[in-house]
């Protein structure tokens, strides 16, 4: 699977569920990744291992369960910047990630150590160990990501998207592995915003190809839901770019790329639509509010992959 974080995450959660153990890999963005008061910051990375773990904070989607805010409060008193709120457990894991970096280790190795510590058996993958840097060029400039999403909240009018550094970092060898292996039975794309979680990824050219030479079916789960985005600001990011906003601009986007696309039941009427596009469709409700439907939708997603490989699709 293809992630970004809170929606990512949610269906990761569904498909570690559905599957046998050693049955799903993650492939995680790491485009929104940054430094930060002297840490390397992850948050896609985090959110899918705060998920998993089983500590994520329930009320947000990302961030830890149970956080304390001193260190902020501290920083604050100080006159330092507060704008990037980081809760004194969640702190914990950017001071250690990034004192292993400083020691010399890979962000595979330091995400791995992670994972184990949390007693996580799926395995979560940087798309990259080198940086690969989202910038949002807007009507207020050139914007580094997190400049955009959380500083200015995602308030800026979105002209393009570049992806700094793609065209020279090598995916990393665990991500490659995992879409080459004999076992590979589908690749999944979440439903994260395709152009701030899923494009970093596939903007890695030997991560891409890799894909798009597959034999294995490629099934992407639409964002949009009767028009709308559940979370973030994936509908606005559309209408900028003059993309419509519906489950037929989530297809036209990925239609290189995808065998097929889960949308939702409210947009069942789109349906044809897509399939003139030579995209596949099954739809089926895609908000995912408890675990219940976390795992329907996995489950859902895993059959579609199965239909599309035995060419029982209808």
């Amino acid at each position: 699977m293809l992630s970004g974080g809170v929606g990512g995450a949610k269906l990761v959660l569904g498909l570690e569920q559905a599957l046998k153990p050693g049955q799903l890999s993650v492939i995680a963005n790491t485009g929104d990744d940054f430094e930060h008061l002297g840490y390397t910051i992850c948050p896609d990375i985090d959110t899918l291992l705060y998920t998993l773990s089983g500590e994520v904070n329930p009320a947000t989607g990302w961030g830890r369960r149970d956080e304390s805010w001193q260190f902020m409060a501290a920083l604050e008193a100080l006159g330092g910047p507060t704008w990037f709120r980081l809760g004194d457990r969640d702190l914990a894991t950017h001071a250690y990630r990034t004192s292993l970096l400083q020691r010399g280790s890979s962000l595979s190795q330091v995400t791995d150590s992670l994972r184990q510590s949390m007693h996580i058996s799926t395995p979560v993958l940087p798309m990259s160990d080198e940086p690969v840097h989202t910038t949002i060029h807007s009507d207020a400039g050139d914007l580094p990501f997190q400049d955009y999403f959380v500083r200015r909240q995602a308030e800026p009018v979105v002209r393009e998207i570049s992806y700094g550094n793609c065209s020279t970092a090598a995916p990393t060898e665990g991500a490659l592995s995992a879409l080459r292996s004999d076992a590979l039975a589908g690749i999944i794309i979440s439903p994260s915003n395709p152009w701030l979680s899923i494009a970093p990824i596939l903007s890695l050219t030997e991560l891409q190809s890799t894909i798009l030479n597959t034999t294995a079916p490629v099934v992407a789960v639409s964002p949009i839901i009767g028009g709308r985005a559940v979370k973030g600001p994936t509908a606005k990011i559309m209408s900028e770019l003059g993309i419509p906003v519906d489950a037929t601009g989530i297809a036209a986007y990925y239609r290189d790329i995808i065998d097929g696309l889960v949308i939702d039941t409210q947009d069942a009427a789109h349906k044809a639509e897509i399939e003139k596009m030579g995209v596949k469709v099954t739809s089926t409700n895609t908000l995912m509010n408890d675990l219940a439907d976390k795992v329907h939708l996995a489950e859902v997603v895993i059959r579609f992959c199965d239909q599309i490989a035995t060419a029982n699709y209808s």
